[in-house]
């Protein structure tokens, strides 16, 4: 059993690589004081390639993540950055024709790519709410709201529940729905519903409404009774119109990160059959994903196809979820291993992913450990939110 001793050790441990190490880097490296908003990417040793791309995806978790710092420690450097994120957000992504966010925008603020995906909406949705939390700005709750209502309107399946992947700019039918070049171009998505039920999570923390209160219900139902597979513990990842499974791939990384969000998601709904169900769940996944992801040297195993062939490559987004993920479910189950196993991860995450010389983490390592030190380390999907928030919980989680 974990002593307060060591308790207090791990909590020192996460607030000091989020105060002394990510908010620093993100804050002094990434805004770009020229144009505003911030830099589509940056390498390992901080060149700035200002020629890629700016995602809507980044923007809104930058926005989320100083947010939530703000309120969290009441820092004005915090909240500076989330109002020059708030700003982009509004100035450059917004499409004040047809409404909605882009996808991405080039370094003036002109859109490269004006699709209408859901899981940027979403995103959006989810910063503008940790905003309003901390600054009571109005602004913010509508933009959120209205954004729910466009999504809600122009995406939701009523036929067969959930919400189409992608509209046009004008929310049209969209032939290619692809969430990025990797992945199916489906109907449907397991990880763009799990940040739409994100977004309705937090949205539903500073607004009642009864429309959203049941989309929000759905949403968890959705996921304890369609994604996740119960014969395996496993998520399904793309789907047609009638959530037909169309791939065996599993993904570790989301598997150990839905384990956490669903149940904090059941926790907001208030409903103590949706909580036990989502505990469950919690448990269950967190113990598949240690079986078969969790390696000897303990980082996380990212992919396996449908083959069973397993993606070696790390991913820092995984090795942030599964902290979190791992350490959620010791504190349902008080089974030690999961105590252990959050902890070990967390130590390959100091030894192999913090970038101690020139500031945040590494992206992405090779088997042995090594960084691809080529991959982006600030790029449309290298972002802030995944290890800054598993900072945020376990500082949490470790004080209660």
């Amino acid at each position: 059993m974990q002593s307060i001793e060591s308790k207090d050790q791990l909590r020192t441990q996460f607030e000091t690589e989020l105060r002394s190490n990510i908010l620093p880097y993100w804050m002094d490296k990434t805004m770009d004081r020229q144009n505003g908003g911030f830099y589509g990417a940056l390498t390992n040793l901080n060149q700035v390639h200002n020629e890629v791309e700016r995602s809507a995806v980044l923007n809104s978790r930058i926005l989320w993540t100083f947010s939530t710092a703000a309120r969290l420690y009441q820092d004005e450097a915090y909240l500076s950055t989330a109002k020059w994120a708030m700003q982009a957000l509004k100035q450059y992504f917004w499409d004040p024709k047809h409404e909605g966010i882009y996808w991405s925008v080039d370094a003036a603020g002109n859109p490269v790519n004006d699709r209408k995906h859901v899981y940027a909406q979403a995103f959006s949705i989810y910063g503008l709410s940790a905003y309003f939390q901390v600054t009571g700005d109005t602004e913010a709750l509508q933009l959120a709201k209205r954004l729910f209502e466009l999504i809600d309107q122009h995406t939701y399946d009523p036929q067969f529940g959930g919400n189409i992947e992608c509209r046009a700019r004008d929310w049209s039918r969209l032939e290619d729905m692809r969430l990025s070049s990797i992945d199916l171009n489906s109907s449907k998505s397991m990880n763009t519903m799990l940040h739409l039920l994100e977004a309705c999570t937090a949205l539903t923390g500073i607004w009642q409404d009864a429309k959203l209160s049941k989309r929000f219900e759905d949403l968890i139902n959705l996921f304890t009774n369609t994604i996740i597979d119960p014969k395996s513990g496993h998520q399904l990842l793309f789907f047609d119109d009638q959530w037909r499974s169309l791939s065996k791939n599993i993904s570790y990384g989301h598997d150990i990160e839905t384990s956490w969000l669903l149940l904090e998601a059941a926790e907001v709904s208030g409903k103590p059959g949706i909580i036990e169900k989502a505990k469950a769940n919690a448990v269950r996944m967190a113990q598949v994903v240690y079986d078969q992801s969790l390696q000897p040297d303990h980082s996380i195993l990212y992919e396996a196809g449908p083959d069973g062939h397993k993606i070696t490559d790390r991913h820092w987004w995984a090795h942030a979820e599964a902290v979190v993920g791992f350490y959620n479910a010791y504190e349902i189950s008080k089974q030690d291993h999961f105590l252990q196993a959050s902890t070990n991860v967390w130590n390959y995450i100091q030894d192999h992913f913090i970038n101690r010389t020139d500031g945040d983490w590494f992206k992405l390592l090779r088997e042995d450990g090594s960084p691809y030190l080529d991959h982006y380390k600030v790029s449309p999907w290298e972002c802030p939110y995944h290890h800054a928030r598993m900072c945020f919980e376990m500082i949490r989680r470790l004080a209660d």
